[in-house]
Parts: C-alpha cells; structure tokens; sequence
C-alpha cells in the first residue's frame, strides 16, 4: 500500500507519533547533555586541591548546568553566619559598587537555619527577603541548595535568573543537589590538602628555626625570642606576635613583640585564664576575642589570637601570643595544633642552647681555675724561692753597688707577684662577672646563711638577668650581703624573704624579716651604706622597723 492511499487519521496518527519521539529523542538528547556536563563538572571540582578554586569551580560549573546568570557559594561561619561568599556574573566593579556581601540574612539566613533546597519563582516576594542593596543587579528565580562535608553543613549554592526567564525546575534541583553532593567530597579534600599544608609548614618552619638557635654563635636570649617571635608571625600569617613570660605578681611581661599593634619590651599584660591555661597544659588555645588576652586600646584593632606555650608547661620561655588583623579568619585546629607543636620544638632547641651554653660556660671557668692554680701553685712559689735566694746572697757581699742590684732585682720579683695575683684573683671572679644575676644572688643568699639557721626565700621578677647592667648588680649584690647579714645575725628572725625585680629603668631588692626590729634604723650598721650605693644610681634605700614587728629594706636603682 502506497502512502497516497493512507486515509487521512492515519496520516495524523503517524505525524503525532513521530513529533512525540523527536521530542522524547531532544529530551534524552537534554538529559544526555546536562548528566555529561554534571560528570565534566564533577571531574573538574577534583583537578585543584585549592579550596578557593574548588569553590569557584563548583559555582561556575553550577551555573552552566542550570543556565544560571548568577551564582554564588556562601561558607558558613561557627557563629552560623557567612564568612566566605564567593560570586559568579558580577564583576568586580560591581561588586566594589554594591558594597559589604552578604553576611546571612533575609532568605540566605534561612537557608543557614534550615539546610534544604529551596526554588522560588521570584526571590524578592519570600515572606523573608530582606532586599537587594543599592546597585545590585535584578535577580527574581531563585534556586538554593546546602553543601555538606559528611554530616556538616559547610555552605549553601545560590543560583538565580534562569535562562530565559523561567523557573528553576525541579531537574535543575535534582543537579544542584547532584553537584553539591560532589563538591562535598571535593571540598574535603581539600581543607584536608590545605591543613596538611599548613602542618608541613609550620613543621618546616619549627625545623629550620631549632638550627638557627643551636648553630648560633652566641645569642643572647633576647636575640632568641625576637627570632621565634619574628618566624610565627610569618608562618601563621598573623599581624601581631607577642613572646611574654609570667611573673611571680601575677602578670605576663613582654620580652618580645613584632607587628603592627607591638607592645613595648618590659611592659606588663595582665596573665588572663586563657593564658594561664596554656602556660600550665601546654597546650594551644585559641581566642576569638582579642579583649580576653589584651587591654583595649591594644585589642580594638586585633581580631583572633592563638595562645601557645614555649616548652613544657610552667616554661621558663613564657607563651606565644600571635592575633590576626580584626576581620580576618580565625586559625583553624591544624594551626592549633602545629603551633603547640611548634612552641614545644622551639622550647626543646632554647632548652639545648641553654645547656650548651652552660657546657661551656664551665669549659672556660674550669681551665680559668686550672691556670689560676698553676699560676699560684708553681710559678708564684718559684719567683718567691727565687727572691728568697737572691736576698741570701748579701751575706757574700760588701759590696754597696751589688747590694743595690740586688735590692732591685727582689723588688721587681716582689712586683710581679703581686700582678700575678691580681691576675689570678681575676681569673677565679670572672666567673661572677659572666655568671646571670640570678645565679650570684643565689650563690650570695646560700653563702650568707651558711653560718644561721634561717634559709631565706627568694623570688625573682621581671627581665633580671637581661635588663640590670653589670656596675648595678656589684652594688645590688653588696647590699644584699649586707642586709642578709643584718636580718640573721641582728633580728633573732625565724623568717627571711628575698625580692628582685627589674623594669626596663629600674631594678627594685627588698629585703623584710619577722625579727625583733629597732627603733633608730640609722644607727645599725651597714644600713648608711646600702643609701650611698643607691644615691650614686639615682634611686633610695627606704627601711621600714619598729620594735617586735621585723624590718622591711627596700633599696632601688636606676639602670639605665
């Protein structure tokens, strides 16, 4: 049968059946297309382990699949606000026109606080849109899907003015949701290759930073700190970095500070819980509120802060406090994590520095001993046999010329004894002279109370051993002789405590004893001279005593 002879309905039959397949065949045609271009998108999200270009990657490839103008990928902050909002469609110019982005409210907050897909015929209408600010372009179909990493809701994918002017459909739902899914994995990834990153090179920076402090020639702590403090600021990004340590009055002084809000050297920064925490754990801690470290003049412009400690806990080497500029993102748990990681390597390497330094410290004060004692034990006993020998020899002579020589050679012999001593007594103070002061003031203390029953208690604090100059601590020194001596032998006390401490003008000894007291404190002896010693430095000598209420010394000197 030819198909001139088909009776009209069946003509329109088979014209019905055929338009059906060829729009079923542009439907698959469709559906073949966008599952393609879901698979292109997908193996794109994993050609960059950035987290800013996975980001970027997933809005675009977003807006491609559903024929978006606009696009865009909210991160979600911990305070359930957006810290991150990333764009599609709008220039740079426009958005510098716009003004701040979104920070979670109106329909996006809504989305924050319930993290389903949401498609709307026209954004503006929601019951709670909040507006578009000036400048911002027209955007009426909305579709909005959350991104999870596991169980966590990271963000929300914001598309908007469909092709065309239509409505998101709910196939275009179905491939947001599709692409979220696998950005979720993507993103994973790599915050996971981004901490891994920031591990190797906080640990690359801990390694490299140990060599320079034990390889160093001869640092000085002061040096040491400035350097640990300069390598955290850069390897954490931050704006300020703070070395302080604690002190026995309850405050943390600053012995290093770089950045732009730095602390001056010696000033004081109250010890809050926070940094009391970590001094005692050791442990890292991080602060989102700079007021919980810093006064307020110092924290205003300060965002978060990263507390860690140097060394073991209740270090001598104090914490590291490291804040970024007020805005920034805080540190994440791999910062935390390596930076006390950091802070214990560094105090391990500060810890050996020290040793090596004390090594050989005691190299050199041991072969100063041993050529003192040769000095005094061989060479002083021959030069004086010697004399002896040549003043015997008068008995030989008459003769007034030879004993002048005579006389002349035993007093050039008397006079190099006596250099020769002098040499040897410098040989065996020069100890005292390199020693810290802390050390010699405890040597003084142990010494003086070696005849008394009575061990008094020291306390130190402040940058004592850095800050008081050499010709200030012979002074602090003999009047701390002094008044031990008065306090044990004079007083009849039972107890005796010891104070220094150092600022960066002044050094403060106070002396105090619960012992018996005395009315006329400038008639006890010693006491005009501890006023002298502190007059010729510029400070005072202030005593305090009454009968059966014990004695209070304090002395002051200016070293600087």
């Amino acid at each position: 049968m030819s198909p001139e002879s088909w009776s009209s309905p069946m003509k329109e039959r088979a014209e019905d059946l055929l338009r059906d397949f060829v729009s079923r065949a542009d439907e698959l045609l469709q559906t073949q297309d966008r599952m393609n271009g879901l698979l292109a998108a997908v193996v794109a999200l994993a050609e960059d382990l950035s987290l800013e270009a996975v980001l970027d990657r997933l809005v675009k490839s977003a807006c491609g699949l559903v024929g978006a103008k606009y696009g865009a990928m909210g991160v979600i902050g911990e305070d359930r606000s957006l810290s991150h909002f990333i764009t599609v469609g709008i220039g740079e110019e426009d958005i510098k026109s716009i003004g701040e982005l979104p920070t979670g409210h109106g329909v996006l907050g809504h989305l924050i606080r319930e993290p389903q897909p949401l498609r709307l015929h026209d954004l503006g209408q929601h019951p709670i849109a909040s507006g578009f600010p000036p400048n911002h372009p027209p955007m009426k179909t909305f579709l909005g899907v959350p991104v999870r990493v596991r169980d966590e809701v990271y963000g929300n994918l914001y598309l908007t003015e469909k092709d065309g002017g239509q409505d998101f459909t709910p196939e275009d739902e179905d491939l947001a949701m599709a692409l979220a899914a696998a950005a979720g994995v993507a993103i994973q990834n790599a915050r996971l290759f981004e901490d891994s990153k920031l591990r190797q090179k906080w640990l690359e920076a801990g390694l490299e930073l140990s060599g320079q402090l034990i390889m160093a020639p001869q640092p000085g702590k002061g040096e040491n700190l400035d350097l640990v403090a300069e390598t955290a600021l850069k390897v954490s990004d931050s704006a300020l970095a703070v070395i302080a340590v604690p002190t026995a009055d309850g405050v943390l002084r600053c012995r290093s500070s770089l950045g732009v809000q730095g602390l001056q050297a010696g000033q004081e920064i109250t010890a809050s819980d926070v940094i009391s925490r970590v001094a005692e754990t050791g442990e890292s801690l991080l602060v989102r509120d700079a007021r919980q470290v810093f006064a307020d003049e110092v924290a205003e412009k300060l965002g978060p802060v990263l507390v860690c400690a140097i060394g073991h806990s209740n270090s001598e080497d104090g914490v590291l406090i490291l804040a970024r500029a007020q805005g920034s993102a805080a540190y994440n748990q791999a910062e935390v994590d390596s930076s006390s990681l950091f802070g214990s390597r560094i105090g391990l390497a500060l810890d050996l520095v020290r040793a090596n330094a004390l090594r050989e410290q005691n190299l050199l004060f041991t072969d100063r001993e041993r050529i003192a004692r040769d000095l005094h034990d061989l060479v002083i006993q021959r030069l004086f046999a010697s004399g002896l020998s040549i003043q015997s020899l008068r008995r030989y002579t008459l003769d007034p010329i030879a004993h002048e020589r005579i006389a002349a050679v035993t007093s050039e012999l008397d006079d190099t004894i006596r250099k020769l001593r002098d040499t040897i007594y410098s040989l065996r103070t020069g100890e005292e002279a390199r020693e810290p002061l802390t050390s010699r003031v405890l040597r003084v203390v142990q010494e003086g109370s070696r005849s008394y029953s009575v061990a008094p208690k020291v306390a130190f604090a402040g940058p004592v051993d850095d800050a008081v100059r050499e010709n200030v601590a012979g002074h602090l020194l003999s009047v701390l002789s002094e008044g031990l001596s008065n306090a044990a032998r004079h007083s009849g006390a039972q107890d005796i405590r010891v104070t220094v401490s150092a600022s960066r003008h002044q050094v403060e000894l106070v002396i105090t004893d619960d012992g018996c007291g005395f009315l006329e404190p400038a008639r006890v002896s010693g006491l005009g001279n501890m006023r002298q010693r502190a007059e010729l430095l510029g400070g005072a000598c202030v005593i305090q005593s009454s009968p059966g209420e014990g004695t209070r010394v304090e002395w002051t000197a200016n070293h600087q």
